[in-house]
């Protein structure tokens, strides 16, 4: 967990901000392997959750989300507020995962 304050709302209740430091992102690019494809395929057959993509997502948004936040910190930033996720495929089997925000300083009101 970080030490950074993250919300998908426009504030934080008891905080005022005291300086909005602009937009920040991450970005990362994944692909799943041969390997994975197939394990993978082989879960559909089952039905159910496909484990294997599963992960692949969490990861990819989990690593999205940090590089965010090291981006909000090498800015000055003690919050982040607005952050949302977007995904978008870049070719067959290649997916961009992005995770942003506004940067902001917070102090207690």
């Amino acid at each position: 967990m970080t030490d950074l304050w993250v919300t998908t709302a426009f504030g934080f209740e008891g905080y005022k901000i005291t300086r909005n430091l602009g937009v920040v992102r991450g970005i990362t690019v994944r692909s799943r392997s041969m390997l994975g494809n197939l394990a993978g395929s082989i879960q559909t057959i089952f039905g159910g959750n496909i484990s294997i993509y599963t992960e692949l997502c969490e990861h990819a948004r989990s690593e999205a989300f940090d590089f965010m936040v090291e981006h909000a910190r090498q800015m000055g930033a003690n919050a982040i507020i607005g952050m949302r996720y977007d995904a978008n495929d870049v070719m067959e089997g290649v997916t961009e995962v992005l995770a942003y925000g506004t940067a902001v300083v917070i102090e207690k009101a």
